[in-house]
């Protein structure tokens, strides 16, 4: 039987814990393009043991969210302007088509919440908040896509999000959060109209100006 929390939910094992916060540093770039990780450094920042780090470690160089470069070292890993064209190239067939999909299931009720998520987001570009920035951002994306009920797409998607998500952290902090354009208000009219092809046009869009962000800091060097 699972242990359990006072709750009374099922505990996470702990290789899955330590997996779910280290994919969380990555994604919202706690840990910076290049960096270097090690298993004894992490079990010391995570307090958890070499095994469970050492599966974690294995499961996100197999997400590509970390590079293993011989030697025994694994970084975080740096985008080539290439990388950036690979990736705008996927982010806009995959992104684009879950939300057509979503479009045509969400509720008002699930539209209510993506204003809400959407409203935490215009707070933290208006404060200058990064994390809450990149937290919210995240949040209205996978939100949406949860509704398309694709999972194999959706699951790419994210993959995807683990690629950038260092390096948009980089440019969100030199440039600012408001140097970010926000297409996501389009994106909900497209729901409210129940429009899928106005959804997919605003999310290009999204993706596109997100990615031009990203390849200026590449540009401009990390």
């Amino acid at each position: 039987m699972a242990k359990t929390t006072e709750e009374g939910t099922a505990k996470r094992p702990a290789h899955e814990a330590v997996y779910q916060q280290l994919r969380a540093q990555i994604l919202f770039g706690e840990l910076a393009p290049g960096q270097a990780v090690t298993i004894q450094g992490l079990t010391a920042s995570l307090g958890a043991g070499m095994t469970p780090v050492r599966e974690a470690i294995r499961r996100l160089i197999s997400d590509g969210a970390l590079v293993f470069q011989g030697n025994r070292r694994v970084s975080v890993p740096l985008l080539s302007s290439g990388d950036v064209d690979e990736l705008l190239f996927a982010r806009k067939t995959i992104e684009c088509e879950l939300s057509r999909l979503a479009t045509l299931n969400v509720s008002e009720a699930d539209i209510a919440a993506l204003e809400q998520i959407d409203s935490e987001l215009d707070r933290a570009i208006s404060t200058g908040d990064v994390p809450g920035y990149l937290a919210q951002n995240y949040s209205f994306h996978t939100t949406l896509y949860n509704h398309a009920a694709a999972p194999i797409l959706t699951d790419l998607a994210d993959r995807l999000w683990l690629r950038f998500g260092p390096s948009l952290r980089v440019v969100c902090g030199r440039f600012g959060t408001q140097s970010f354009p926000d297409r996501h208000k389009d994106i909900l009219e497209a729901l409210r109209r129940r429009d899928p092809e106005m959804a997919a046009l605003a999310m290009e869009r999204d993706v596109r100006q997100g990615m031009e962000q990203v390849s200026m800091g590449l540009d401009d060097g990390y």
